[in-house]
């Protein structure tokens, strides 16, 4: 899957990503709020930015990702 169709399915109030390859996918900047990344393969991906407020991270492949430190106000 790639940024574009997994922005535009979590637009249209999708999200149920389970095992989703989403290998070096860019997400800088995204709102993924809520999605459900079980299992899924975000390895190399470019996460600067991007809010995943309770998103359910277990068992998701987070190998080699591009982040930053979160700030808080």
């Amino acid at each position: 899957m790639d940024t574009n169709e997994l922005l535009r399915r979590y637009l249209a109030r999708e999200r149920n990503f389970q095992g989703a390859n989403l290998r070096k996918i860019n997400l800088i900047g995204a709102e993924l709020n809520g999605a459900d990344l079980i299992g899924a393969d975000l390895s190399g991906a470019d996460l600067r930015g991007t809010q995943l407020i309770d998103a359910n991270l277990s068992n998701t492949d987070l190998s080699r990702v591009i982040s930053c430190p979160v700030k808080h106000p």
